[in-house]
């Protein structure tokens, strides 16, 4: 008698990603595998067989509300097979939540299915944590994303950094990198697909290659030759990454797009140096200049994080002008938020919620002047949208700087359109 295995039997299943767009491919892979094993993927609010949460533990909100959903997918279905993958995970080894079934770090995400059989044979908890830090990258592979127009390629994982806010290297281990022949036929394959757009994605993507015979520059040059591919985006990049070979791409060619997510941090010297940051403000305003010799309109978006252990009320002004003076096109702003075990646990001077909870809203403020200065640089101007959605009776889409732009005319899903900028409606640029 052969004997079925559990993915042999029909059986739903809901996946929940939190945190970052690293995650957001991991489960994209995940949700394939489990498709291609005879799953029925639902909704996550839906009665399930099977609940997995990816979840994330970057701040302290990422924390509960990971724990949140946890407790939630066992409440909805006290016979369903709970799984919780990731950071919080990861980053918590003693966990303890009765009604979780299968507890998995960063590592073997890609087994998912087997891991499933396994449970529902034995219906037995299982816990898979690492301690070490990892070493090997995880490969994956995904040829669609259904319902995107962006596709996403992890082709890097880990970090070696160690920021001192930052608990990522813990959780995720080494940098490593995906094999270059990997990513070159997954992109193309992509592509091949009817993907105008991909973004590589990584937890440090810039370091990619420290661990092959390869570099960052080398892959986004064979990248960027790949016939049929419109627009090749960097999801994040560290400026001290955006060396003279990486810029030599930038200046080559037009398909990488005119947009860079570049984390500053801080805007001061004094938090950068606390923070462990590898570069001072006057290394990060040349690189910013010498990027905007090369693109002059690019966007540059940046990540900020306010009330850091030791931010007085005169640095978080000497941030503010920071921000003003290098022109951001947008501002992702993060109150400073402690993690057990990292340098800045340790550190005296802490700020109290109400101080972080009031520059956040004041730094936002800037954001949102910053980003309403850029879009009007382009008023009158004619852009190339890449049309993501129609929704009462308007287009949506992005340029390739990131504008986002609404057009009042029902226009083909994932074409580029010229389009015409006549009016700024924050946050949207009105287009024709």
């Amino acid at each position: 008698m052969t004997i079925k295995k559990a993915s042999d039997i029909m059986r739903s299943v809901g996946v929940l990603t939190l945190g970052c767009k690293v995650n957001t491919y991991e489960s994209e892979f995940i949700i394939n595998e489990l498709t291609k094993a005879g799953y029925e993927i639902k909704d996550f609010t839906d009665i399930c067989d099977v609940y997995i949460i990816n979840t994330c533990t970057v701040t302290n909100n990422s924390d509960s509300k990971s724990r949140k959903m946890i407790r939630q997918a066992i409440n909805r279905n006290k016979d369903a097979c709970v799984v919780a993958m990731g950071c919080f995970i990861a980053a918590n080894q003693d966990i303890n939540i009765p009604g979780l079934d299968i507890i998995l770090g960063n590592k073997d995400k890609s087994k998912i299915v087997e891991l499933l059989d396994e449970y529902f044979k034995n219906k037995e908890t299982m816990r898979l944590q690492y301690t070490n830090r990892l070493k090997e990258f995880e490969d994956m592979y995904i040829n669609n994303f259904p319902g995107r127009t962006r596709a996403f390629v992890k082709i890097q994982d880990g970090c070696d950094n160690f920021c001192s806010y930052c608990i990522i290297p813990f959780v995720r281990g080494k940098c490593r990198s995906k094999n270059e022949e990997e990513v070159i036929k997954e992109v193309t394959d992509l592509v091949n697909n009817g993907y105008k757009e991909v973004v590589l994605t990584g937890i440090h993507t810039g370091s990619y290659g420290v661990d092959l015979d390869t570099s960052f520059a080398d892959l986004l040059n064979k990248l960027v030759k790949i016939q049929g591919l419109e627009r090749l985006r960097i999801s994040s990049i560290e400026t001290t990454e955006l060396n003279e070979d990486v810029l030599n791409v930038l200046k080559e060619s037009k398909v990488l797009v005119d947009h860079l997510h570049i984390p500053i941090q801080a805007g001061s010297n004094e938090i950068l140096k606390a923070m462990n940051r590898k570069y001072d403000l006057d290394f990060f305003f040349d690189k910013i200049k010498e990027i905007r010799s090369i693109r002059p309109n690019i966007a540059i978006s940046t990540d900020v994080i306010v009330g850091f252990p030791g931010e007085t009320e005169e640095l978080f002004e000497t941030t503010i002008d920071t921000c003003k003076k290098l022109e951001f096109s947008k501002l992702h702003v993060f109150p400073y938020s402690e993690r057990k075990g990292t340098a800045s646990s340790r550190m005296d001077n802490k700020l109290d919620n109400k101080t972080k909870k009031d520059r956040s809203r004041r730094l936002i403020e800037v954001s949102k002047e910053l980003e309403t200065n850029y879009m009007n640089k382009f008023q009158g101007k004619q852009v190339e949208v890449l049309i993501e959605e129609y929704k009462d009776g308007f287009s949506y889409g992005h340029t390739s700087n990131y504008l986002h732009v609404k057009i009042n005319k029902k226009l083909p899903h994932n074409e580029l359109v010229k389009v015409t900028i006549k009016d700024i409606e924050y946050p949207y640029c009105i287009g024709e």
